[in-house]
């Protein structure tokens, strides 16, 4: 809902809106009601999301995200060294690296819990 009020504030027409994000136009003009119909309701939690987007990610979430993508990097370069051209033994070498990426990360999640960190 959120998403169509910011391109009704950009005065698209509703029609518009519902090509850009695969909707029927009887969806669109369903949330426009909404919207038209709590209207503070919708603003304020507008606003706040606005703000709250504004002010970013806490650094504890941000060193979090930041681990996730360098962890993520690492198994893409694994993947993009398999150089085996027979497809099962392919995938089943992703298989393995995908199991051993999760596995870390639960090991991850553990212990940042145990470091007083969620």
């Amino acid at each position: 809902m959120y998403a169509i009020l910011d391109y009704l504030l950009l005065a698209w027409h509703p029609d518009l809106i519902a090509v850009e994000f695969q909707l029927s136009s009887e969806q669109v003009r369903a949330a426009i009601d909404y919207i038209n119909a709590h209207t503070l309701e919708v603003l304020r939690e507008y606003v706040k999301m606005l703000e709250r987007a504004e002010r970013g990610n806490p650094p504890e979430l941000q060193a979090k995200i930041e681990e996730s993508h360098r962890r993520f990097q690492v198994l893409k370069s694994k993947i993009q060294q398999i150089e085996d051209t027979n497809p099962e033994v392919r995938r089943a070498k992703i298989a393995d690296l995908l199991e051993e990426h999760r596995q870390a990360g639960r090991q991850g999640n553990v212990n940042a819990g145990a470091n007083g960190r969620s």
